[in-house]
């Protein structure tokens, strides 16, 4: 295997802040060196590098094509290493990090609200909670618990299911102007707002009432039922949601039904952690709040 190029962290530091100040005194001070320590690092990663990296003219410096390439290389390793240190300066030494993965809008509507306590019953678990689209994380091992939507089945995967769903309209009182519809046909001459991950829900919902809308799948379009949602509020359109995601915004009158009809979604919510990771006590520990808090809710 050949030797790495692999500069000291002192030589990327000294580099930086040059070509930041455009000044090897200015960097100097800075980072509490001399001007000839600073001077001589940049020099030592130039002959690494073979390539110029400032160019000295009448006492200023400049940065060459090179250099200015490399410092937005530089700027990510520093800031990299700058965010792993303060990462592991925020754990105790009995912590444990526990990685979750969720879609977005499960994540900010239900799991997040669905934690308040879990800190406080388990002070030596970090939850480090990522969005994720798809549930690849948990084979990648780049998550220990993940929540998806789908059917259950994941290979190598221990999948519980949490709550089914059932999708209705919502949208901004004021879009309606006060009138009642009479029939959910009426629909179809507002704007619908479309979900990217489920391009059919419109068409299904009207179908399912023995309606053909000729504007199912016409409308802005959003990645998630978050977005969705917002948009609705903001009198954009009427939303197809999981009626489980609009619950609070309905509670406190900002988003209204213009149709009671709610058509039950095809899949389900799961949680999934890897088979061998069954018994592992920081994953079990939040398989079984998320447990209570579903339990709690059916009651």
């Amino acid at each position: 295997m050949s030797k790495r190029l692999v500069p000291s962290m002192a030589a990327l530091q000294c580099f930086e802040a040059a070509a930041r100040h455009l000044s090897f005194t200015r960097a100097a001070e800075e980072l509490h060196l001399t001007q000839s320590a600073v001077s001589k690092q940049v020099a030592q990663l130039e002959e690494m590098l073979r390539h110029h990296l400032f160019l000295r003219i009448r006492r200023r410096l400049q940065l060459t094509p090179a250099g200015a390439l490399y410092l937005a290389e530089v700027n990510k390793i520093l800031t990299q290493v700058d965010m792993s240190s303060r990462y592991i300066m925020s754990y105790g030494e009995q912590t444990e990090v526990l990685k979750v993965a969720t879609q977005p809008s499960f994540g900010v509507r239900w799991l997040i609200p669905h934690l308040k306590g879990f800190g406080k019953r388990h002070p030596n678990i970090h939850l480090d909670i990522r969005n994720e689209m798809e549930p690849f994380s948990l084979l990648q091992a780049k998550a220990d618990v993940v929540f998806f939507y789908g059917q259950g089945t994941w290979p190598g995967a221990t999948c519980i299911e949490l709550f089914g769903e059932e999708v209705l309209p919502v949208c901004a009182p004021e879009l309606l102007q006060g009138r009642t519809l009479t029939d959910a046909s009426e629909l179809s001459d507002q704007v619908l707002l479309q979900s990217t991950t489920r391009p059919e829900a419109w068409h299904e919902w009207f179908l399912e009432q023995g309606l053909h809308s000729p504007n199912s799948y016409h409308g802005p379009r959003f990645d998630t039922f978050h977005m969705c949602l917002s948009a609705a509020q903001a009198g954009c359109g009427v939303a197809l949601v999981p009626s489980y995601l609009a619950t609070a915004d309905l509670a406190e009158g900002k988003l209204v039904v213009p149709w009671p009809h709610r058509m039950r979604s095809n899949g389900a919510h799961f949680l999934a952690f890897s088979e061998h990771a069954a018994e592992v006590p920081k994953v079990r520990s939040l398989v079984d709040w998320i447990a209570e808090q579903v339990a709690a809710e059916k009651t």
